[in-house]
């Protein structure tokens, strides 16, 4: 049994109090200080929001699975209950912000675009190039002259401590992508063949050899899709079997997935 969870980190949840395990004293104070003020920031955007009916979020800059596990269902949440979102996010996310029936979830996008081959995400605190920057600046810039709600990400502290952990409790909507996206009858796999940093880490493991992975699928599916972000996946032959369709167009990905009996992949973004 002790086998089983050698791979788990015992503790290491991060809660909104994980934040301040190894801190002493002074450091516990400071940093209760940091998500009481949070707290007050988040509710006062929570509740504001509404009352007017509309609001400003963002900028969301970071990971994949940042955005599908803390963001999308946040703003899914906002949306099914009428709010109009001033939304500033990557272009390459825009294909989940939408209804059952394919209608965009946000009010006005000020839409990122795709830096990824040139910055890798990291949570939502990577620097972006200038010109991204820019726009995230614009965007600081509008939301704070117009008075409404506005929850500004770029708040690393109440992002990262607090923010995520509060929208796990009741704000959270999900909307049927599969209604949009879903079209085929075929028999599928998809496999992200997501490159990796460090060789091992208690996240993921070890590297796989997706190559033998989708090859060991064939016998039982009529195709193996291998799909990601061009600039974070490995490259994979093709055969008769086994499509290629790397993509930065999530429109792309989520076809293969809503179409697919199996989704494989060892990183969490893909996973959520």
């Amino acid at each position: 049994m002790k086998e089983d969870f050698k791979y788990c980190i015992r503790g290491g949840e991060t809660t909104v109090w994980y934040g301040q395990k190894s801190l002493n004293f002074f450091g516990k104070i400071h940093y209760l200080g940091i998500v009481l003020r949070s707290y007050f920031k988040i509710w006062k955007f929570y509740l504001n929001t509404r009352r007017v009916k509309e609001c400003f979020y963002g900028p969301f800059k970071g990971e994949f699975g940042h955005f599908l596990l803390h963001n999308l269902p946040f703003l899914s949440h906002l949306h099914e209950r009428g709010i109009k979102i001033h939304y500033c996010g990557m272009e390459l996310h825009r294909p989940f912000l939408v209804n059952n029936e394919g209608e965009s979830i946000i009010f006005k996008y000020y839409p990122l675009r795709d830096f990824f081959s040139e910055k890798a995400p990291s949570m939502n605190c990577v620097l972006p190039p200038d010109d991204v920057q820019k726009e995230i600046d614009t965007f600081v810039e509008t939301a704070q002259a117009a008075r409404l709600p506005f929850l500004n990400l770029l708040d690393h502290n109440m992002y990262w401590f607090v923010f995520r952990n509060w929208q796990l409790n009741g704000r959270q909507f999900k909307y049927n992508l599969d209604q949009v996206y879903k079209s085929s009858a075929e028999h599928s796999a998809v496999i992200f063949p997501r490159k990796k940093g460090a060789v091992f880490t208690l996240n993921n493991g070890g590297a796989w050899d997706y190559q033998e992975i989708a090859s060991s699928l064939k016998p039982f599916f009529d195709k193996i899709y291998i799909t990601g972000h061009p600039s974070m996946s490995a490259n994979l032959r093709e055969d008769e079997k086994i499509i290629v369709c790397l993509s930065a167009d999530n429109s792309v990905i989520l076809e293969k997935c809503s179409n697919a009996s199996l989704i494989l992949s060892q990183h969490s973004g893909a996973i959520h």
